[in-house]
């Protein structure tokens, strides 16, 4: 089965593929040859991934899925949450978010998280939604040197590790993306 992911986040792309694993196909934007830049302007992870699949499908006719994620931190109001990707500003990157992001925890001893993602998948002008989320705490500093985003913070439950400590397959076997990306191949398959 081809899919049309609508992102060109190489980082989620390795890891839709790897959890996806063969029988499906799964192209990013710009492998499709889609160019453009599709605003994620919705103040919900649901909202952003509804916009960019809904962009792509009703532009281009194509079947394609979207994906929002947020890491949602109890002690600060569940921040970065849909801002997780840009939550020390405009000129953020990984590191200036992970700083930002300890430095309001600095002195918090209650870091209960969670990751979670939303998929949206449309498909002949009708929509699918699935959600994937994981618990966890914020660890006091970084460790690993895998994975992307907040990986390096982030000790799921029942693990003394952080995502970036994990293999992929390890970490595709527990994460948000995962959960959510599971129902959405049971749907694929039953479909």
């Amino acid at each position: 089965m081809n899919l049309l992911f609508a992102t060109n986040n190489l980082h989620k792309l390795e890891e839709i593929r790897n959890a996806l694993g063969t029988g499906f196909s799964v192209r990013s934007l710009k492998e499709a040859g889609i160019h453009e830049e599709i605003p994620e302007s919705s103040n919900t992870l649901e909202g952003n991934a509804i916009l960019k699949a809904q962009f792509i499908h009703e532009k281009y006719g194509e079947n394609c899925f979207a994906d929002d994620t947020g890491l949602e931190v109890d002690a600060i109001n569940k921040k970065p949450g849909v801002f997780s990707s840009r939550y020390a500003g405009p000129e953020c990157d990984p590191v200036k978010n992970m700083q930002k992001l300890l430095g309001e925890l600095r002195d918090v001893t209650h870091r209960h998280a969670r990751f979670r993602t939303i998929i949206v998948y449309f498909e002949s002008h009708h929509r699918y939604l699935f959600e994937g989320t994981i618990e966890g705490n914020i660890a006091y500093s970084q460790k690993g040197n895998r994975g992307f985003g907040y990986d390096p913070l982030f000790i799921p439950e029942g693990f003394n590790k952080t995502f970036a400590e994990m293999t992929l397959s390890e970490k595709n076997s527990i994460s948000h993306r995962s959960i959510a990306l599971n129902k959405f191949i049971k749907f694929l398959k039953k479909d």
